[in-house]
């Protein structure tokens, strides 16, 4: 057996990480890897990065003494490139490393490694929803989480959801993995003041009315044009603007049609490259009601986020939204236009004493979700790894 008292000596696939273009799933590497470098426990980092991340990540974490970087000279934005170097080229970067695991946050794994794997499969939406996908980017994704499940000894899931579905698409068994559920960035709580927030947003997008908001990439699977259409139906009886914040992907078009039917085109204000990360949090912080009509969620952090800004969510019942969201959301029975409206009637009638109330359980709720948590159980994960014979 090994000694569980030393310093662990932890390897990070980042490459998969090109800034700005993976979603949540940023936000959970870069948020647990700050976790991890402040921790309790005795742990190393070592960062096999990309042309890509590599200032990035520096920016997050060269302060820490116990976290050290090693660039491979690729950029990771050129898919195919980065499938076959992180095969071949991050193995033998690990060689003298003398790592104890190599953990690959991000689905994909080398076949190879001169130490024990673990991975990450935050979700298997591609599965259920092929539709996000090419046919030749599904099988070569399939293949590769194939790969991956293993030759990983433990399988991390961001929730019991996406345990269940790693097992029911035979990738592994259960006792192979675990379930790490992520945490929310505290300072979506921390309101700011009135007078910054106006100042942030002057000119995004009209202060003197209410907003809707959804922070939603345009797949298929996200349902964004159900909500456009649901607001179509709402214009008439209730004063609010919708704030959409997303990139085009695949379900572009059915968005596109739907913006082109809408009743009321001048309350849509749409930001499809994104906003600077403080600018988000304070438009989380002034909506007056958050939706993401999801049909499929391996977590939902936008959820999570919106619950501590203190704003009520409207979702569905999809994938682990449940998880996330347990009784402190307003769930739609079915993902309908028309569902959706009536929920997001229901939630901006609500009495001042009840949307206080249903605001503060949210909060509270949402507060047990922290990065601290999830670093800690995922070093206890290696550890185990690492002690193991």
């Amino acid at each position: 057996m090994g000694d569980r008292n030393r310093t662990l000596r932890l390897g990070v696939n980042t490459l998969f990480l090109v800034p700005g273009d993976v979603g949540g799933t940023e936000i959970f590497l870069r948020e647990t890897l700050k976790a991890l470098a402040t921790g309790p426990g005795d742990i190393e980092l070592v960062l096999f990065t990309s042309r890509d991340n590599d200032a990035l990540l520096r920016g997050d974490l060269a302060r820490y003494p116990n976290v050290s970087f090693r660039q491979l000279h690729f950029s990771a934005a050129n898919r195919p490139l980065r499938i076959v170097l992180e095969q071949t080229l991050l193995p033998a970067a690990c060689l003298g490393a003398r790592l104890d695991c190599l953990w690959s946050p991000g689905y994909t794994a080398p076949f190879l490694a001169p130490c024990r794997q673990a991975v990450t499969i935050p979700d298997l939406q591609y599965k259920s929803h092929p539709e996000d996908m090419s046919r030749v980017e599904r099988w070569v994704l399939d293949s590769l989480v194939c790969i991956a499940c293993r030759t990983s000894r433990t399988i991390f899931t961001i929730s019991e959801f996406s345990k269940r579905e790693v097992v029911k698409y035979g990738f592994a068994p259960a006792g192979k993995i675990r379930a790490v559920l992520l945490g929310v960035d505290q300072s979506f709580a921390a309101i700011r003041p009135e007078g910054e927030r106006r100042a942030a947003l002057q000119g995004l997008i009209p202060l003197n009315l209410p907003y809707i908001l959804c922070v939603a990439h345009s797949y298929p699977h996200k349902n964004v044009h159900l909500l456009v259409e649901a607001f179509s139906r709402l214009t008439e009886a209730i004063p609010h603007n919708l704030v959409i914040v997303g990139k085009p992907r695949r379900g572009e078009k059915a968005l596109a049609d739907a913006i082109a039917g809408l009743n009321s085109s001048g309350r849509l204000f749409r930001f499809k490259e994104g906003l600077a990360y403080p600018t988000l949090q304070m438009l989380y912080q002034g909506a007056d009601v958050f939706v993401l009509p999801s049909a499929y969620e391996g977590f939902g952090l936008p959820v999570i986020e919106a619950m501590m800004a203190g704003v009520p969510v409207v979702t569905s019942r999809a994938g682990s939204l449940p998880e996330v969201g347990g009784e402190h959301v307003l769930y739609v029975d079915a993902l309908t236009a028309e569902d959706i409206a009536g929920a997001i009637s229901r939630t901006v009638n609500w009495s001042r004493e009840e949307r206080q109330m249903r605001i503060s359980r949210a909060r509270q709720w949402a507060g047990a979700f922290t990065w601290r948590r999830s670093a800690d159980r995922l070093i206890g994960a290696f550890q185990e790894m690492a002690a193991a014979a």
